[in-house]
């Protein structure tokens, strides 16, 4: 039986997902494909300036798929800049990543990452209070051992 892949974790979805050529006709170009997950890893690696251990941890992927991904991402991005292509952003194997906040009371919510906005929410949704924290997601791991504590490390 052939095995799911692992749903990679996204973020940020782009706004603007069509890049052309200037000057040239939609008709005579060729067309690259950039999925989804793709343009995540170049923000997380290129933008966002993460080691690909914190990178990989963000997008729920083992840090080969990570470096197997971003590595095809810059790939096409060098096909589309240095041969004049068009690149379309579109599609792939997703889920959005949540942010995750609790209030004073215990109150526990998510919503969106990509929601406008990186602050907290102004009020707990259930019992309105302002006293709110952004938390970890329940499935958070730091990557290699997690959970594991070793004798004689700190």
């Amino acid at each position: 039986m052939p095995r799911t892949p692992k749903c990679r974790r996204v973020a940020f979805m782009p706004q603007v997902t069509f890049f052309k050529p200037a000057g040239i006709k939609l008709s005579a170009l060729s067309e690259v494909r950039l999925s989804v997950e793709e343009a995540e890893a170049l923000r997380l690696k290129e933008l966002e300036g993460l080691e690909q251990e914190q990178a990989s941890v963000k997008m729920n992927i083992s840090r080969p798929t990570f470096q197997r991904v971003l590595a095809s991402a810059r790939q096409k991005v060098a096909d589309v800049l240095l041969n004049g292509k068009a690149l379309r952003i579109e599609g792939g194997n997703f889920e959005m990543a949540q942010r995750y906040f609790k209030c004073a009371v215990n109150h526990r919510w998510c919503i969106p990452s990509d929601t406008a906005g990186k602050g907290l929410p102004p009020s707990c949704p259930t019992c309105h209070t302002t006293d709110v924290l952004e938390i970890m997601p329940p499935d958070y791991r730091h990557g290699k051992g997690s959970g594991r504590h070793h004798r004689g490390r700190s």
